[in-house]
Order: structure tokens, then C-alpha cells, then sequence
């Protein structure tokens, strides 16, 4: 099968969230506009909302539900996080998953700046977790 996603760079790690006001106009807000693009296409109905609003956060972080938690998107120095809350419950065929695979409940996708995401395999994964908050 494919490699959905392809690392072409991997620059200091930093584990504390960046806001997305300081980083407006860089590639990771591209990519968080993608990915809330993308949500929304495979789920029309999803609600948007920012939690964990804190002095070093102050837009806090998006987080997309529909019966139940589907996933948030956190945006770092060097990446953005996708963390699906159900994640370690759902089929993920096309191997989006490549962060947090040794949580208990959730997996991650972690898109660095140039990495490619097979955008039909991310709708079919967020279609996988709504219907999995309605099992």
C-alpha cells in the first residue's frame, strides 16, 4: 500500500502548543484550514468548538464533535496534531496514524510542514470515528 504521509523535514521538537495567532500566515494555520476543510467535508454536521483556552493558548484548541468527540487539532512549532480521541478503536487501512500509537484510547497523526495527507483516506478515518460515537 501507499505511505499516506511523507516527512521531508523534522526540526526541533517542542511539545507546548503555539497559538494560532502567532503563527498566522505560516503553513501550519494552512494546515489546520485544511484539515477543518476536510472534517467538514466528510461530516456536514460537525460542531466546531475551542477548549482549553490558557494564558500561553489564548484561542485555545479546536476540537470537532458529532455524537461525541471526533478528534482536535493542535498546532506546534514544528507540526500539527491531529488526536482522535477513539482513535485506537477505528480501522485506519491507508496508516494515517503515526503519533500516540501506544495511547490507550487515542492516535494521533502528526503533519509536519511538506508532508502530504491522502485527504480521502482522512474523511473516510473521520466518518470511521463518528460512527463509532454512534456505536
Amino acid at each position: 500500500h501507499a505511505l499516506s504521509l511523507r516527512h521531508h523535514t523534522r526540526n526541533n521538537c517542542q511539545t507546548r502548543p503555539s497559538t494560532l495567532a502567532a503563527v498566522s500566515g505560516d503553513w501550519r494555520t494552512d494546515r489546520v484550514d485544511e484539515l477543518r476543510s476536510l472534517i467538514k467535508q466528510a461530516e456536514p454536521d460537525v460542531v466546531e468548538e475551542s477548549k482549553w483556552r490558557k494564558p500561553s493558548n489564548p484561542d485555545g484548541v479546536p476540537t470537532f464533535s458529532l455524537d461525541g468527540l471526533i478528534c482536535t487539532v493542535e498546532t506546534y512549532k514544528d507540526k500539527v496534531k491531529a488526536t482522535f480521541a477513539k482513535g485506537a478503536s477505528l480501522k485506519d487501512p491507508d496508516h494515517l496514524f503515526n503519533a500516540s500509537l501506544d495511547a490507550g484510547t487515542r492516535r494521533a497523526i502528526d503533519l509536519h510542514e511538506g508532508d502530504e495527507l491522502d485527504a480521502d483516506a482522512f474523511k473516510a478515518l473521520i466518518r470511521e470515528a463518528v460512527n463509532a460515537n454512534r456505536s
